[in-house]
């Protein structure tokens, strides 16, 4: 199994913050289907596509790349220039390029990092409906029917969902090693509070070692469902008719779970730098870390330990629920810009449906980076430091290859996972922002302010929430809210 099945999860911490989106404008391209004599005769080039995905830039791209290239060119006369931008860049720096008009053709998009619905609001993907019914019949047959449909924006797909896990599940990850040398029992662990006497045991005893792993992105677990990801609006999960929005702030279950964090920051079972810390890969590097959360998927923890080099135990967070956000948690889109939108397509067709392509794009290059042991089982080789690639950002992860630790019925359970999913209350529900853009802008900025040390238990929420919440009200959430609950209205009734 490639290195990069550390990165098949969504890390809950990466959720979107809120932004203002920009509108993609034309540019000029070269048109790269040119043709050239030879032998008196002409050869068409293939078509070479523009390719903007996420994730931090590997060491072997170009070599990889050139070998992916061998293989499309041949199979349906199309190349890829793979660009990728780290994920704490991908948002702005794609924003400032869509409106300049840089040229692409395929670009990755979601509900945390350059924002799906509100992209394809703004003119900046192109709409798939009929590309879907000529070049992608291979991705209607490949992906669970769920992800087409709850990824329509008004009726329409602007972007191909990758085909894996489709509910969110969020589990307590937990070091292995010191869970067996304090011989703990994580078995009862559940809630946020339950990890204090596992927390407190590692503090204790373990004075090189976080015990609870969390970074600025971080925020609890809460019964909501959030017409904004990371914004102050959301129905209760158990709201399933009323659907009454409200300021998930000023809710007591929230001031409990931020007392409850602000507790363990003062137990100092969380980093003291948490709120600003952008990322917490070093902990997992060395191993200093006691546990975390994440979202799950089937044998996930093989998948860790394998990543990790050391093994990983988890424990359920929550249940499996399906959200708009995990629904659109990894696209593909086609740019408004493309000069080549039927080659994208039939580009996305072969990646979503090839198992060749999709394992040379997702581990890199067979005999270099890994080995297969099997016809679906593979292993790392010491090279795969240098290509280490995202692999949920990517597409089919059901055509990817086996870890060796995991059974041959995977994609079976894969299958049976996404069925135990639930709906949540919002599911298939996009807020509409054109009519409050400007004071979503303003209580994104005052949300800045206070965020991230709220959510991580660096300050007292007794004495900050409500200077928030005044400061969010002045900035006009009020009015955002009032909107949000007049189309969540206007959806119920004609869903109903």
């Amino acid at each position: 199994m490639s290195k990069s099945r550390k990165k098949w999860l969504l890390p809950v911490t990466l959720l979107l913050s809120v932004s203002m989106l920009l509108s993609a404008c034309g540019g000029d391209k070269k048109d790269a289907n040119e043709s050239a004599s030879n032998d008196g005769g002409t050869a068409t080039k293939p078509v070479e596509l523009i390719w903007y995905t996420i994730g931090q830039p590997q060491k072997d791209l170009d070599k990889v790349e050139a070998e992916i290239n061998k293989y499309t060119a041949e199979k349906i006369g199309v190349t890829v220039d793979m660009k990728q931008i780290d994920f704490g860049d991908y948002t702005q720096k794609m924003q400032v390029m869509a409106a300049s008009g840089e040229p692409m053709d395929i670009l990755f998009t979601s509900s945390w990092a350059f924002d799906y619905v509100q992209n394809a609001r703004k003119g900046a993907f192109m709409e798939l409906d009929e590309l879907i019914e000529n070049h992608g019949q291979g991705i209607k047959e490949a992906l669970d029917p769920a992800f087409l449909e709850g990824s329509k924006v008004d009726g329409h797909n602007y972007a191909i969902p990758a085909n894996k896990e489709l509910p969110a599940q969020e589990v307590w990850r937990f070091n292995k090693n010191l869970v067996e040398k304090h011989n703990l029992d994580i078995s009862n662990v559940r809630s946020l509070e339950s990890l204090e006497p596992v927390l407190k045991t590692i503090k204790e005893n373990e004075p090189n070692v976080v015990p609870l792993a969390i970074n600025k992105d971080f925020a609890p677990l809460l019964p909501f469902d959030y017409v904004i990801e990371k914004m102050p609006m959301a129905v209760y999960m158990n709201d399933k008719e009323e659907l009454k929005v409200i300021n998930f702030l000023e809710a007591p279950e929230t001031m409990e779970t931020l007392k409850t964090m602000n507790k363990f920051y003062k137990a100092g079972y969380i980093s003291p730098e948490a709120a600003t810390t952008t990322s917490t890969q070093d902990l997992f590097t060395s191993g200093n870390w006691f546990t975390d959360r994440a979202s799950t998927q089937p044998f996930a923890d093989n998948m860790w330990g394998e990543s990790y080099g050391y093994p990983i135990v988890s424990a359920p967070a929550g249940d499996p629920v399906i959200f708009n956000w995990s629904v659109m948690g990894s696209m593909q889109a086609i740019s408004a810009n493309s000069d080549h939108p039927e080659e994208a397509m039939k580009f996305l067709n072969l990646l979503n449906t090839d198992a060749t392509l999709r394992n040379m794009v997702d581990s890199g290059i067979e005999g270099v980076h890994y080995k297969k042991l099997s016809e679906n089982v593979m292993e790392n080789l010491p090279e795969s430091k240098n290509y280490d690639m995202p692999t949920f950002s990517l597409g089919n992860v059901m055509l990817t290859y086996l870890n060796p630790e995991d059974p041959e019925n995977k994609w079976e359970e894969f299958k049976k996972f996404n069925a135990s999913g639930q709906p949540a209350p919002l599911l298939g529900f996009n807020f509409d922002p054109t009519k409050v853009s400007s004071e979503l802008a303003a209580v994104n900025n005052v949300k800045e302010e206070f965020w991230a040390p709220l959510m991580t238990g660096t300050v007292d929420p007794e004495q900050f929430l409500p200077k928030a919440i005044e400061k969010l009200k002045a900035a006009g959430l009020d009015k955002i809210m009032a909107e949000a609950q007049s189309q969540v209205d206007a959806w119920k009734a004609s869903n109903k």
